[in-house]
């Protein structure tokens, strides 16, 4: 045990060093947490909307400056033609339309159903989905209005929902997101550095010292894990702290309970790179397989579409990804304020993959030394 203390040592020197490390470990993340936390996001606004009104009645303009007066949508084109409805679309200029029939005032003012049509532009199915949802909960609004005013009362037996939102009332998607892209950056930062690890030490001819030294492949393992361990911890406290001050994430839950978890998942992803470090002969072939890992993580990891969308087949595979667990607990933790209690199955698999990572990259490393 001796020597685990003079390997750790040994790659806080190598790593810091090269003052230029300094940048990607530390203020590389909190940048890209900010370059994400405004990019990344689910929320839909400014709308660039056309309109081709036949009607020209004043029940159809009162529509369209209400349409136009919200903070969703913005009127930038009104048009006579489908054929510039198309091209409008085709060249990207637009994401939807409103076709208003040209009797669309004498129908209201007769009490009978009045036309209007909306073109979307699905070439994006999330986006579409929730501009239609926005146009047409405008234009009920709209529709009850005007049935208030020709009825001078309420429709009896009427349905009033009352909604409250739990834990973003606001509905800001970066709520949602940031502590997704935590977990994103903390990934991406340990696995690639200690993917070099190894490769690292064979491309500066340092494995040969390492092979004849007299050390044991758990205890470079161990030596080489602790630093970047240390600087993954770092890293977390700096994102979160990043997190609350620039996007007003909040943190309901145990930071201590945080803390132990990813205490967990960056044990995981280091052993994973370490054991990518094992079977790369270079730096860049290190990299490239990591990347290789990353995509599928990221894709499969829940944090940018759910989960319970995905083929069944599908579902089973995330529960192999460390990403996926990580970002439930977190989310969970920051958001919901949920204790041990509730998360203990994601835990347990970090738990599981992170103790079967360390049995592998030792295994595969010992083989190397032979």
């Amino acid at each position: 045990m001796s020597i685990i203390p003079h390997i750790i040592r040994k790659e806080f020197i190598q790593i810091f060093r090269d003052k230029r490390m300094l940048v990607p470990l530390f203020l590389a993340p909190v940048l890209q947490l900010i370059l994400f936390g405004f990019a990344v996001t689910t929320d839909v606004k400014h709308i660039s909307l056309a309109v081709w009104d036949q009607d020209m009645s004043a029940e159809s303009r009162v529509l369209t400056a209400t349409i136009n007066n919200s903070s969703v949508f913005d009127l930038n084109y009104h048009v006579n033609t489908y054929n510039e409805i198309e091209e409008l679309i085709a060249k990207d200029k637009i994401e939807a339309a409103l076709v208003f029939s040209s009797k669309f005032g004498q129908d209201l003012n007769k009490g009978i159903q009045a036309k209007i049509q909306i073109i979307v532009d699905g070439t994006d199915a999330n986006s579409a989905t929730i501009i239609m949802g926005y146009l047409a909960r405008m234009i009920f609004g709209y529709s009850e209005h005007i049935l208030a005013e020709f009825t001078d009362q309420v429709s009896p037996g009427r349905i009033s929902p009352q909604p409250r939102i739990w834990y973003n009332p606001e509905l800001k998607s970066s709520t949602y997101m940031v502590p997704g892209v935590i977990c994103l950056i903390l990934l991406l930062t340990t696995l690639i550095l200690t993917s070099m690890a190894i490769t690292k030490e064979r491309e500066t001819g340092t494995i040969e010292q390492l092979i004849v030294s007299p050390i044991r492949s758990w205890e470079l393992i161990i030596g080489k894990t602790v630093p970047f361990l240390f600087i993954g911890f770092l890293d977390v406290g700096i994102i979160l702290l990043a997190g609350k001050l620039i996007f007003d994430v909040p943190v309901r839950g145990s930071l201590l309970l945080l803390f132990g978890v990813s205490f967990l998942f960056i044990l995981t992803t280091l052993s994973l790179g370490l054991f990518i470090s094992t079977i790369s002969r270079t730096q860049q072939q290190a990299m490239m397989t990591a990347f290789f890992f990353l995509i599928p993580a990221m894709l499969l990891s829940g944090i940018f579409t759910p989960i319970e969308s995905m083929p069944v087949s599908i579902q089973y595979i995330t529960l192999l990804n460390p990403l996926r667990h990580f970002s439930l607990v977190i989310r969970g933790i920051l958001l919901k304020g949920n204790d041990l209690g509730i998360i203990w199955p994601e835990i347990l698999a970090l738990f599981l993959m992170g103790t079967a990572a360390i049995v592998l990259s030792s295994m595969r490393f010992k083989k190397h030394l032979d």
